[in-house]
């Protein structure tokens, strides 16, 4: 029930999750080293620059071999070791010669693997994906089958499963080129997240906390995959999904809601692009149940949860409501970029998602990353010496000049006040 056209949410400053701190041995240099080496600033004649690079090129090749180690505390600090480089640093001309071997490393993992190993080994599978794209795509087609059996293996740890569902939907949104194959991949997401619907007989599923985000997982994957559906499957997925997700509003689980909101806002704005009267099954009641959560106050609820829900919701409302999108400004470095869709929103999350704190590094310099949000080729980097920061020098003179015309103005306008009171 669109009022017209978009136009535009309240405007925020988005922010990426931050990195998760691991503790290792002070035996165990590995993952350390490799964050070390990443933040070490290279001299000015580049020696030590070459320097760096090597050594940390060597701590990776390390950090590779050490993933197919015997002891399992050993390959999860390796593959910590190996997310901090893939996260931080673009180094897809390193892993282009290695990425059959590394892929096959990390599948292993995560067949023989448990609970953390297999999520951690997932996710460097969907960082090889952000570095190096359709580069990836045959593995990404050899190792699928495991990520979804093990994905909907009830028997495995949620962890590693939900870690799974959100790889598959990475791996397919950056380096898979079959839209058969990616339906294919939305239909076994669905199979997860669908046991969230309502029962035969209207009731909330009871479900914990852990399953709750295994769902919020698999939906968070699927709709990354609806965002970059061609038209014909959009119209065929929102009206097969409209009436159902709304189900989902009724979790428990905050995480698991908020997903569901932000789905059901971005199959909205992906409709209403080919009709712009596009209203679904039962809008009222669908408004009405986001205006509940965009103004909920239960006190069983914490302070936090409700703010963010709230937050989340109101946006949501707007675009079911008026037509309207979310409107995000994204900084990074000398650059920065707007978000004024559900799309690109969806997209932003899910890539903030798997590189956390590194974001800002990839949009900055990976080509992929900044394919997705059109931001063109990477900028050149600033010739030592030529920053555009003024000088400390410079910013003294400045302010001096500015202090002394300001003191010039205050005493023109001092020496008029002293006449008129003499005059009177």
């Amino acid at each position: 029930m669109p009022k017209g056209k978009k136009k535009g949410g309240k405007g925020r400053v988005s922010q990426p999750p931050s990195d998760e701190e691991y503790d290792t041995a002070d035996n165990v240099s590995t993952a350390s080293v490799l964050s070390e080496e990443h933040n070490s600033i290279p001299e000015e004649d580049g020696v030590d620059e070459a320097s760096a690079q090597e050594n940390f090129e060597d701590k990776l090749k390390e950090c590779i071999e050490g993933i197919l180690q015997k002891s399992a505390q050993g390959r999860k600090l390796c593959l910590e070791g190996l997310i901090k480089a893939l996260s931080k640093k673009c180094i897809s001309e390193f892993l282009h010669n290695r990425k059959m071997t590394v892929s096959d490393c990390l599948v292993k993992c995560i067949k023989k693997g448990k609970g953390d190993e297999q999520a951690l080994a997932a996710q460097c599978l969907s960082l090889m994906c952000v570095q190096l794209g359709l580069d990836l795509e045959e593995e990404v087609q050899a190792n699928k089958p495991q990520l979804l059996a093990t994905m909907t293996d009830n028997s495995a740890a949620v962890k590693g499963r939900a870690e799974c569902a959100l790889t598959l939907g990475i791996c397919h949104f950056l380096a898979c080129s079959d839209i058969d194959d990616v339906m294919k991949t939305m239909d076994a997401l669905e199979g997860v997240f669908r046991l969230s619907y309502r029962k035969g007989d209207k009731s909330i599923p009871n479900l914990n906390p852990e399953m709750c985000r295994l769902h919020a997982a698999a939906l968070s994957a699927w709709s990354l995959l609806l965002s970059i559906a061609p038209p014909f499957l959009v119209n065929k997925l929102v009206e097969s999904h409209i009436g159902k997700l709304p189900d989902l509003l009724l979790s428990n689980d905050v995480e698991l809601r908020i997903t569901a909101g932000e789905t059901i806002a971005l199959m909205y704005e992906l409709a209403r692009e080919g009709d712009e009267e596009f209203e679904g099954d039962d809008i009222d009641t669908l408004i009405d149940t986001l205006k509940t959560l965009a103004t909920d106050s239960q006190k069983y609820r914490a302070k936090k949860e409700r703010r963010q829900q709230r937050s989340s919701f109101r946006d949501i409302l707007r675009t079911v409501e008026e037509g309207d999108s979310p409107e995000n400004c994204v900084k990074f470095g000398k650059e920065n970029f707007l978000i004024d869709s559900w799309v690109k929103q969806n997209q932003y999350d899910a890539l903030c998602l798997a590189l956390t704190s590194g974001i800002y590094q990839h949009l900055q310099d990976n080509i992929l990353v900044r394919e997705v949000f059109g931001l063109g080729e990477p900028l050149l980097p600033t010739a030592p010496g030529s920053s555009s920061k003024p000088s400390k020098w410079e910013r003294a003179h400045y302010n001096a000049a500015v202090f002394k015309a300001r003191t010039k103005v205050r005493s023109k306008h001092r020496d008029k006040r002293t006449a008129m009171i003499n005059g009177d």
